[in-house]
């Protein structure tokens, strides 16, 4: 690679991206290093079965794309993003052929949670109202709160566990088995803290501005950052695999969309071995085995309702789920596994041709399995939806090693950029966050505050701090 730039940005992914717009915005000469033949990172689709068929090949929906305050004050729209909104975010089907329905109102929400539907009010109405206050606290790396009655409220909440705060919060297994699912987006055992705190920002964040999928596929929102880099002056290169920083031009500063690992392997004879000691203790979490079908008509859910969702979480009960995600963190496969499922034909028809659908699902598993949950998954999915498996035409699968080696950033298939435990969960990778003891040298990764989920603050809160420390 040749010239000189004011910054170089390793990695492609909106966190990479989100770093470069910021650079550039400041005036800053900047280039982006792609190791893949395509950029985006975890936002990347692909004809993954068959013909005319696209799948979103990590990522797939966005609730934290859409609510980013960071995404907000970028012309996307303008570039080619199209946010395609579901008619409900949320489904959670149960054995007896109903289904719990997320909507965007949370009156309507509560409607399909019966005895518990005053619960659900008094306990999401305030967290949404004061989301304005508590996204300062929760978008960005730990400080101190403005506005500390709002974040008491949600903090003692937040220091619960999911599966104290669904039962002390809800009474029938519908309410306690919604709150279950989202909080096992936290790929946390649900008895561990702050699993619930993910699961009510997500739950918050359908209420606020939903869980929608970009037209066309994921790749849109990697498609539209990048031109807005390119028409800032910044440049992309792809097929590019950064072995050493010494590869690199020369540059003021290099950030790094990577996970502790790979910035071990790139820049550890720049580092101390302190330093070096605290990567390399960096937690990793669960990984994950991903589907994806080529469908001859949309899932034949038992219940209606989930046909009007984008999302669906196919798991069962409370305790059900509970299991599912202890056994992935301990190491073992769970049996029946809880699975996240989209189903973006039904809203977004571009992906597929006339009268067929795709659809997406994964379940997490232990960090580096190599098994193959294809049976577990789709049984799961029969259960809720008996004549799954005949619509399908052809399915790809991906292991943990298969994720990883299209995104290195997935160590073992974590797809979160390493475990939200507590610890980890405001100051990660280290205390130092973004910086590292080599001047100039930056993380900008998931790794980062405020962590896993396409929302671009990693990249953006690093690249500031960049610019801060060049003053």
């Amino acid at each position: 690679m040749q010239g000189n730039y004011d910054a170089v940005v390793i990695g492609s992914g909106p966190n990479g991206l989100a770093a470069a717009i910021t650079l550039a915005q400041a005036g800053r000469s900047v280039l982006v290093v792609e190791g893949q033949d395509t950029i985006g990172g975890g936002t990347r689709s692909a004809e993954l079965t068959l013909p005319g068929f696209v799948h979103d090949v990590c990522s797939a929906v966005y609730p934290m794309a859409i609510a980013s305050p960071f995404f907000k004050t970028l012309p996307l729209a303008k570039l080619g993003l199209e946010w395609v909104h579901p008619s409900a975010p949320l489904a959670h089907p149960l054995d007896d052929g109903t289904a719990v329905l997320v909507e965007r109102s949370i009156e309507a929400t509560s409607a399909t949670l019966g005895e518990d539907a005053g619960r659900y009010i008094r306990l999401m109405t305030p967290l949404v109202t004061e989301w304005p206050k508590l996204e300062s606290i929760l978008c960005g790396p730990l400080r101190g709160a403005r506005h500390p009655i709002a974040a008491a409220r949600f903090g003692m909440l937040a220091m619960l566990s999911a599966s104290t705060a669904a039962r002390s919060s809800f009474r029938t297994e519908r309410g306690r088995a919604l709150f279950a699912g989202l909080a096992a987006h936290s790929v946390l055992p649900l008895n561990r803290v702050p699993s619930m705190a993910i699961g009510l920002v997500l739950g918050i964040a359908a209420h606020i501005g939903g869980w929608p999928v970009p037209q066309g596929g994921a790749y849109k929102i990697a498609d539209a950052l990048a031109s807005y880099l390119t028409s800032l002056g910044g440049k992309i290169v792809t097929n590019t695999a950064v072995e050493s920083l010494d590869q690199l031009p020369r540059s003021g500063m290099v950030l790094c969309d990577v996970t502790p690992r790979q910035l071990l392997k790139i820049a550890g004879g720049r580092l101390p071995k302190r330093f070096c000691g605290e990567l390399a203790r960096y937690k990793y979490g669960p990984g994950v085995c991903k589907l994806d079908w080529a469908l001859d008509g949309p899932i034949p859910w038992k219940a209606d309702a989930c046909r009007r969702a984008g999302t669906v979480h196919v798991g069962g009960t409370l305790e059900e789920i509970e299991a599912s995600e202890s056994a992935a963190w301990n190491g073992q496969l769970p049996e029946k596994p809880f699975v996240l499922l989209s189903q973006p034909t039904l809203f977004d028809p571009t992906r597929a041709p006339a009268g067929k659908h795709v659809a997406w699902a994964y379940c997490h598993v232990p960090n580096g399995s190599s098994f193959d949950m294809t049976e577990r998954i789709e049984s799961q999915i029969e259960r809720f939806a008996p004549g799954f498996r005949g619509r399908i035409l052809k399915r790809s699968v991906m292991v943990c090693s298969d994720l990883e080696l299209r995104n290195a950033n997935l160590v073992g298939g974590d797809i979160s950029g390493g475990a939200p435990i507590l610890s980890q969960f405001f100051l990660r990778p280290t205390r130092r966050r973004y910086r590292t003891p080599a001047k100039g040298l930056y993380l900008c990764s998931s790794s980062t505050p405020p962590g896993g989920g396409v929302h671009g603050l990693c990249g953006q809160l690093a690249a500031l701090t960049a610019l801060r420390d060049e003053s």
